[in-house]
């Protein structure tokens, strides 16, 4: 038996719709797996990447918007939602949350295997990721150009600001002092307090909750220095 290609992973509580979309994933050669509980599924993506999430809201245990916050926190994988609330203020939530694409229920079986189609065949383009940028986790930089990308938004930075940052996508996860990162944000030392560091930090942080309702990305050691989560 061939290997799939590529796997998806549904999250969805309703054993009717969930043996439907199996069957029609694996009918067009997917592997697919299957999870009832959000909790679950973020606990197995956390261990076993997959190629595409689809992701029902109303779970027993915690809401899909919920698994699609926790999910952008550590992966980019595409998400699909497949729903019963088709309202524009949750589908405006769920793809500002980072979701890719909405279904709602009463729904076609052949359309939703198309859209994880179209998800895999952007995710696998040549332009998929541009020339130039690095991908962090939610994070992108294009270190030439001196821009950074948090999800799907441009951040707009200051110099200094774009200097932090850079520093800390250049190790992330480690822990940066103050003197460190101002060693590689600033050329002068007129700016030389620590109090500089948290200020701009503080804008920082300001940025990214305005770009993505994500946890705090950036984490404070206290006495030691900062460190970035992607």
């Amino acid at each position: 038996m061939n290997r799939p290609l590529h796997n998806v992973l549904v999250v969805e509580d309703e054993a009717a719709i969930a043996d439907t979309v199996l069957y029609a994933l694996r009918s067009e050669g997917y592997g697919a797996r299957h999870c009832l509980l959000g909790g679950h599924a973020l606990q197995l993506l956390r261990q076993e990447p997959v190629d595409v999430v689809v992701l029902d809201v109303g779970l027993p245990d915690m809401s899909g918007f919920e698994v699609c916050r926790t999910l952008r926190t550590f992966s980019d994988v595409p998400v699909i939602f497949l729903t019963a609330r088709n309202d524009e203020f949750d589908r405006v939530l769920g793809l500002e949350l980072g979701a890719d694409d909405y279904v709602a229920k009463p729904f076609s079986p052949r359309e939703l295997v198309a859209r994880v189609r179209a998800r895999l065949r952007r995710a696998s383009a040549p332009g998929a990721t541009e020339p130039g940028w690095q991908q962090h986790g939610s994070f992108a930089i294009d270190r030439e150009g001196r821009r950074i990308r948090f999800g799907e938004r441009l951040l707009d930075l200051t110099r200094y600001e774009y200097a932090l940052m850079a520093a800390l996508l250049q190790r992330p996860g480690a822990i940066l002092s103050r003197a460190q990162l101002m060693d590689r944000g600033w050329d002068t030392d007129a700016d030389s307090a620590d109090r500089t560091v948290d200020t701009h930090v503080k804008t920082l942080r300001a940025k990214l909750r305005a770009a993505r309702a994500d946890p705090d990305p950036i984490r404070t050691h206290r006495g030691v220095g900062y460190a970035l989560e992607v």
